[in-house]
């Protein structure tokens, strides 16, 4: 394990500009993992990180200490508080983050199988939270429009609770390239839509396009869609979050989808 004490460590310096800018994360197909869930996920799935960050407080954590277990000891780093605090996106974090390459899959040819499709969901919040409710009703795959929140950021991340690592996906893809690759059929949330939620078959696989949280779907997916459903709220809000009405389509189609007993 290598200890670092001074600010001008050229690891350092490039870790809290990786901290400092989604930017810079993107640009190097680079996520940081902070916290010991995202951590034991990513291990879990995907082996070796690049770089294990850990602070000596850290490691009196007996899950702290079985995670650096697991790693290689040339890929730990050891960092004083005061230098990791400078780094960390947690308030009272644990004291310890992973530097990784961001997993990735290429862009299938044929789509078969129910997905997500988040057209310019802005809020790296809800996108997170859209991952976790995608990966705990089984889908697999996510396509991510441009203008939606990169997916790998840290807030994503934290609020995905390792579903990326359940997920294949994939970013900045176009409506004119997905939609011709779909063998399943597409539904959208409209609050003017001719159909309820709960009336629609559902199944069978289904590609639920979530749009941005002020426009909504784009006009290229709102042309390809086969369903356009409303989700009925009798309390009469004008609309939902868009993680909230995503969780209730794929719940939905989840209860559709259960076996008979």
């Amino acid at each position: 394990m290598k200890a670092i004490t001074s600010r001008d460590n050229p690891f350092y310096k490039h870790l809290k500009a990786l901290a400092a800018s989604t930017h810079q994360q993107k640009k190097g197909g680079q996520a940081l993992l902070e916290g010991f869930h995202l951590a034991a996920a990513y291990l879990d799935v995907a082996g070796q990180p690049e770089t294990c960050v850990v602070t000596e407080g850290a490691l009196r954590h007996d899950e702290a200490r079985a995670i650096v277990a697991r790693i290689d000891a040339d890929r730990v780093v050891m960092l004083p508080d005061a230098l990791f605090g400078q780094v960390s996106n947690v308030v009272h974090g644990v004291g310890m983050l992973l530097v990784v390459c961001k997993l990735g899959a290429a862009l299938p040819e044929r789509v078969e199988t129910t997905c997500v499709v988040l057209d310019g969901v802005q809020d790296a919040g809800n996108v997170g939270s859209i991952l976790r409710s995608a990966a705990a009703a089984g889908v697999k795959q996510v396509f991510c429009a441009p203008g939606t929140a990169y997916a790998w950021s840290s807030k994503v991340l934290r609020s995905g609770m390792g579903a990326h690592f359940l997920l294949d996906v994939h970013e900045d893809v176009e409506a004119a390239e997905l939609i011709g690759r779909l063998a399943i059929p597409a539904a959208i949330t409209d609050s003017h839509g001719p159909q309820a939620l709960y009336d629609c078959d559902l199944s069978g696989p289904v590609a639920w396009v979530f749009g941005n949280e002020g426009a909504g779907v784009s006009a290229a997916w709102r042309a390809a869609v086969v369903h356009r459903l409303t989700i009925p709220q009798p309390g009469g809000m004008e609309s939902l979050n868009v993680a909230a009405a995503a969780a209730i389509c794929l719940f939905e189609q989840c209860r559709q989808q259960r076996p008979l007993r």
